[in-house]
């Protein structure tokens, strides 16, 4: 559009100086003493016209001569920009093909160009990791450092992820807490905390955390649940050896959590250790009211408190709704024993056994049998006991 005005101008201009020399009859007169010149006025027009075009001419190329170096520079630049942008992009392919070797010689050429600096060390540093060249790695990371001093953030990350990945999860939170201190933990970087407090087995801080990302809709709910239930075990396994901390840790702990089966029972565990069987009998029934666990009516039943015929009563309650548990049978088989109801244990003992062999049932049914006088019987029992016990190599 723009060459067809420039071709209309100029015939335009054409045909109107060929009117002009044809009504015009002119003439122009330069007199410089003794000489004297006399020209038709078209033809001066023409000449003047030329010299100006000339002149002009002249003057552009003399400029482009002048600024012809700094032309050589810019194209000498944009060649190399041209390089350094397709040798981070062959980076970027190579490292997503998983050709690490490739990815960091391509990010390498790019970062001797200077062309996105801090990405390309990042870029570089994550291929070295991959290939387990860890002082490669740092030294990218290093002049991430430099390069990056006014946006800290890209370079804590991924200092903070590749160390995770090496386990070295101190290091790692030592990088988080540098990037908190520039700023608000964003959603990854709780996610890389939350990481490296597992790794670092700081339970307390993965309950924080969790809270957090579940604040946040940031965690998935049946994930957040399983770190917290294991960081509740791990606690209350921690406090096993003061009383006093285990009773306020178990407080704290918040009240629809303290019905889950794992965590009653690691709370009922700590307590039994130190003999506070009606505390533990009261976390265990709790819980089996709530959610049932075999596990959890197992150690039910090795939690025996004064009123054992309570205890029976609430356990033959609960076979009405689970007549196949083979734990429950057994809990009630000792139960009974304890209680010295010898035909019911053993009743409760075979029926747990035809449910499911267990060398713990055959040797209770054992010791049973051995109190009424029945040695050739709780022999065949013990056998059987022994036989279920897992083989050592």
């Amino acid at each position: 559009m723009k060459t067809l005005f420039w071709i209309l101008a100029i015939l335009a201009a054409a045909v109107a100086l060929t009117l002009a020399a044809k009504h015009n009859a002119g003439y122009v007169l330069l007199v410089y003493s003794p000489y004297r010149i006399e020209l038709s006025l078209n033809l001066f027009v023409t000449l003047l016209l030329a010299v100006f075009a000339a002149g002009y001419g002249a003057v552009r190329l003399a400029v482009h001569t002048l600024n012809l170096p700094a032309y050589v520079r810019t194209f000498r630049q944009e060649r190399r920009r041209d390089k350094a942008r397709e040798a981070m992009d062959d980076a970027l392919l190579s490292f997503y093909e998983g050709r690490y070797a490739k990815a960091e010689k391509f990010a390498a050429i790019a970062l001797e160009s200077q062309e996105a600096p801090l990405a390309n060390s990042l870029l570089a540093a994550h291929a070295a990791h991959e290939l387990k060249a860890y002082d490669r790695r740092d030294g990218y990371l290093a002049h991430a450092e430099q390069v990056g001093r006014d946006r800290p953030e890209p370079r804590l990350m991924t200092q903070a992820e590749l160390l995770l990945d090496q386990r070295d999860f101190q290091q790692a939170l030592h990088s988080l807490k540098e990037l908190q201190a520039t700023t608000r933990k964003n959603l990854a970087a709780l996610r890389l905390e939350l990481k490296a407090q597992l790794q670092a087995k700081n339970w307390d801080q993965v309950l924080v955390l969790v809270a957090q990302l579940e604040r946040r809709e940031a965690i998935d709910p049946i994930q957040a649940a399983q770190q917290k239930i294991s960081a509740h075990q791990e606690n209350l396994k921690r406090k096993r050896q003061n009383l006093a901390d285990l009773r306020e840790y178990w407080q704290k702990i918040p009240s629809a959590d303290k019905t889950n089966s794992k965590i009653a029972l690691a709370a009922a565990q700590g307590f039994l250790v130190f003999r506070e069987c009606p505390t533990a009998m009261a976390i265990l029934t709790d819980s089996l009211e709530t959610q049932w666990d075999s596990e959890v009516v197992r150690l039910y039943g090795e939690c025996l408190g004064k009123d054992t015929l309570k205890q029976i009563e609430r356990a033959e309650n609960w076979l009405k709704q689970h007549p196949q548990d083979a734990a429950l049978l057994q809990t009630l088989g000792r139960l009974c024993t304890k209680q010295e109801l010898w035909g019911k244990a053993q009743s409760y003992l075979e029926a747990s056994l035809s449910i499911e062999p267990n060398a713990g049932t055959h040797l209770e049914l054992a010791h049973l049998l051995e109190k009424i006088g029945r040695a050739d019987e709780a022999g065949k029992h013990y056998r059987e006991s022994m036989a279920l016990l897992p083989q050592r190599n």
